[in-house]
């Protein structure tokens, strides 16, 4: 997997966690730039430790996975990104909790950030299954999400709400689109 395909990954990823900051920027009466980086932070952080525990698990099973790792890769991502626009189009509109906005609290923080790298883990498994190299991808994976959810917040300040739900489906479709070239790579299909 190339640098531009890890870049699309780190971008698919780091959606969840830009639509949360936009919702948490949208309750600031003034931008906070303080509340935005520990936020940014906090999701930077988890969103590059959930790949490298599924890339930890992922490894230990090779042996089983290796004569099916790119069919594993597509419904893994297929599957996120699935997930991701299903979410997008057909939840109804959510109302932010974002009373105090600007308050910095670290158990919120922690709760949101696990909440939006769930994700992640499965990612981490088709890193193993592509023998990608780990460090790389989680250092990208986490400066990516942490710049995304940094600006997150300018976004839901300075521009509201509108950029929520375009932000899921463009993270979905990157992809879902990825685990197909993966499969079709794979397949001999698509010859890259």
């Amino acid at each position: 997997m190339g640098f531009v395909e890890l870049l699309l990954v780190a971008v698919g990823v780091s959606m969840d966690a830009c639509a949360v900051s936009i919702c948490r920027g949208l309750g600031m009466r003034r931008l906070n730039l303080r509340t935005a980086a520990v936020l940014a932070l906090f999701f930077g952080g988890f969103q590059a430790l959930m790949p490298l525990i599924g890339w930890a698990l992922g490894s230990q099973f090779m042996g089983l996975i290796a004569p099916v790792d790119h069919w594993v890769a597509f419904v893994l991502l297929a599957f996120i990104g699935g997930k991701m626009l299903w979410e997008a189009l057909h939840d109804d509109e959510e109302e932010c909790d974002c009373a105090d906005a600007s308050r910095i609290d670290l158990r919120e923080f922690l709760v949101l950030a696990v909440a939006t790298s769930i994700d992640a883990l499965a990612v981490g498994i088709s890193f193993a299954a592509l023998s990608v190299d780990i460090v790389p991808a989680v250092s990208l994976i986490g400066l990516t999400t942490f710049a995304f959810s940094f600006a997150g917040v300018a976004v839901g300040h300075f521009f509201g709400a509108r950029f929520e739900r375009p932000a899921s489906v463009v993270g979905g479709v990157v992809l879902v689109l990825l685990g197909l070239k993966i499969l079709l790579e794979h397949l001999g299909v698509l010859a890259l």
